[in-house]
């Protein structure tokens, strides 16, 4: 599980960061969530292809989450791109749709489904789970986990002590399917160990600090949280409806998550140290995100 920053500021650009967006690969697949302005271009400069994004999750719709989005689909569509694109996001989703649709003269070759969630499992597969949660901005907006899910540990000597032959069965178990063993039933749950956690990541949406926030990043490996302000300047994050870094902190330490990052930085700080150290008083592991860097989810 890879998370590549493409825009790591708040509403307006600067110098060092571009508008909210960042890559996720991880399963196989591409992943985009937000897509502010000038996404297209951080993409070339992270050496990330835009015909490999599979699924793109919006968390709302103010305009330095999405202005990216038009663009990024006009130029997909230049490309030749025919697989298709899902776009995930809050109520409304089909007004932006029709927006972008008919923005410009340029004709959508490719298919794309865009579906509108709200606090529900988003996706499922065998190896992972997507859950969105409806967060507290001042217009709908949602904040994302997504969790990697491991078989249990094969227990292949208690599997050969139930006479089950080296082989193809093995396989049948490991993944839930019962066996026939001369006449005997075999059951996945006889020779499979209990439950294992696999690694989880949460991207926060434009939000102030909520039981649902902390809840949806419950024992995440990562989280990735807006923090527009630092400490002096609650007022105008309570006015906004954002966080402080030390609100992001909190919510790091209630949920029981490893790691912090704080990203969505408002352009007023030239410095981050403020943001960063405010953090760290309350959550040791964190640190702030920069754009075009990269990190592994261990």
């Amino acid at each position: 599980m890879e998370i590549t920053f493409l825009g790591t500021s708040s509403a307006v650009h600067s110098f060092e960061r571009n508008h909210p967006s960042i890559v996720l690969k991880a399963f196989g697949e591409v992943m985009m969530f937000d897509c502010g302005e000038g996404t297209q271009r951080q993409l070339i400069y992270a050496k990330i292809s835009p015909m490999k994004i599979s699924k793109i999750f919006i968390t709302h719709f103010h305009g330095d989450h999405i202005l990216g989005l038009p663009g990024l689909i006009q130029s997909m569509n230049f490309r030749g791109r025919d697989k298709k694109l899902t776009i995930y996001g809050p109520k409304g989703l089909n007004v932006l749709k029709e927006a972008i649709f008919s923005l410009g003269y340029c004709k959508i070759e490719f298919p794309i489904e865009f579906i509108e969630i709200g606090s529900e499992i988003v996706e499922k597969t065998e190896d992972y789970i997507i859950k969105s949660q409806e967060v507290n901005h001042f217009v709908p907006c949602l904040a994302y986990s997504i969790e990697e899910l491991k078989k249990p540990r094969f227990l292949r000597e208690k599997a050969i002590e139930l006479g089950v032959p080296v082989g193809p069965d093995f396989g049948k178990l490991h993944k839930g399917q019962e066996v026939e063993v001369d006449g005997k039933i075999i059951k996945p749950e006889q020779v499979l160990g209990p439950p294992r956690k696999g690694r989880k990541i949460t991207y926060s949406g434009d939000t102030t600090p909520c039981e649902e926030m902390i809840e949806l990043a419950k024992d995440s490996t990562l989280l990735i949280h807006e923090s527009t302000y630092v400490k002096e300047d609650s007022d105008k994050a309570e006015e906004n409806y954002h966080s402080t870094s030390a609100d992001a902190a909190l919510i790091a330490k209630k949920s029981n998550s490893k790691k912090l990052i704080l990203t969505h930085i408002s352009t007023r700080y030239q410095n981050t140290d403020q943001l960063l150290n405010e953090a760290l008083e309350i959550f040791e592991n964190t640190e702030i995100a920069k754009d075009l860097k990269t990190i592994k989810c261990d």
